[in-house]
C-alpha cells in the first residue's frame, strides 16, 4: 500500500473521528502528512506519535490561521478539509453567533483553504472536502444551518473543479451519512431514528470514509472531479 508515496498531504481537522482515520490511511498509503487540530491536543499528540504525521494547532474558523498553516507546508499534493461543526436546535432560538461560526468553519474555511492550497499545488493535485449526505437530504428538524452549509460544499466543489480542471487538479466532495464518532456515536440517542431510514442499519466506520478519501486522493481517480460521493448506508436512498 504505497499509492501515495512521495505525495504531501494536509488534513484540516485531523485529530479525531473521520479526520484521524483519514490521516492514518494517507500515511499508510505512503503520503507525508500533516493535520490541524483546534482543542483536542491530547488526541492530536497521540495521533502524531502513532503516524509520524505533523500536528499543527489552528482554528478553522480563522482564515488567516489556516492560510498560515497551508503556506507553512509548502506545495501540497493533497488537501482534505474535514473540520466541521454542527449546531442543533430550533432556528428561532439558536444563537446567531453560533450559526456564523458554523458557516465560517463549514463553508468559508473549505473555500479559502482550497484556494490558498491551489496557488502552489502541483498539476494533478487532489482537493477533497468532507461534506454530508445532509446536503442532499434533511429528514429531521433542527439542522437547517448544518444542511445549508453542506449544500454549499456541493456548489464549492463543482465550481472549483471547473476552475482547476485545466491543471489536472481534481476537487471532490465526500458525503458521509451517520458515522460512529464523538459527534454522532453509534450508541447515541438518535441511533434508532437514523437507522430506521437507512438501507444498511448501522453507523459507518471512520475507516470506511477514509478508504474512499484515499481512493479519490490516489492515481486512479484522476478523471473524477466536481462530484458528490455519498457514503451513507442508504440514508439518502
Amino acid at each position: 500500500m504505497a499509492t501515495l508515496k512521495g505525495k504531501k498531504a494536509l488534513v484540516l481537522g485531523g485529530s479525531r473521528g473521520i479526520g484521524a482515520a483519514v490521516v492514518e490511511r494517507l500515511v499508510a498509503e505512503g503520503a507525508e502528512a500533516a493535520f490541524t487540530y483546534a482543542g483536542s491536543k491530547e488526541a492530536a499528540s497521540a495521533l502524531a506519535a502513532k503516524t509520524k504525521a505533523k500536528a499543527v494547532q489552528a482554528d478553522s474558523a480563522d482564515r488567516e490561521a489556516v492560510a498560515k498553516v497551508i503556506a507553512g507546508q509548502g506545495p501540497l499534493d493533497i488537501l482534505v478539509v474535514n473540520a466541521g461543526v454542527a449546531v442543533v436546535g430550533d432556528p428561532l432560538e439558536l444563537d446567531p453567533a453560533e450559526i456564523d461560526r458554523l458557516i465560517d468553519v463549514n463553508v468559508r474555511s473549505p473555500y479559502h483553504a482550497a484556494v490558498e492550497t491551489a496557488r502552489k499545488m502541483p498539476d494533478g493535485g487532489r482537493i477533497i472536502v468532507i461534506g454530508s449526505v445532509n446536503g442532499d437530504r434533511m429528514p429531521f428538524p433542527g439542522l437547517a444551518a448544518y444542511a445549508l452549509s453542506k449544500s454549499a460544499v456541493q456548489g464549492l466543489v463543482r465550481g472549483l473543479a471547473r476552475d482547476l480542471g485545466p491543471r489536472g487538479i481534481t476537487v471532490n466532495n465526500v458525503q458521509p451519512g451517520p458515522v460512529d464518532t464523538d459527534m454522532n456515536p453509534a450508541d447515541g440517542p438518535m441511533k434508532e431514528t437514523m437507522h430506521s431510514v437507512m438501507a444498511i442499519k448501522r453507523h459507518g466506520r471512520p475507516s470506511e470514509i477514509a478508504a474512499l478519501v484515499a481512493f479519490l486522493a490516489g492515481p486512479e481517480a484522476g478523471y473524477i472531479t466536481g462530484a458528490q460521493h455519498t457514503i451513507d448506508g442508504g440514508f439518502g436512498a
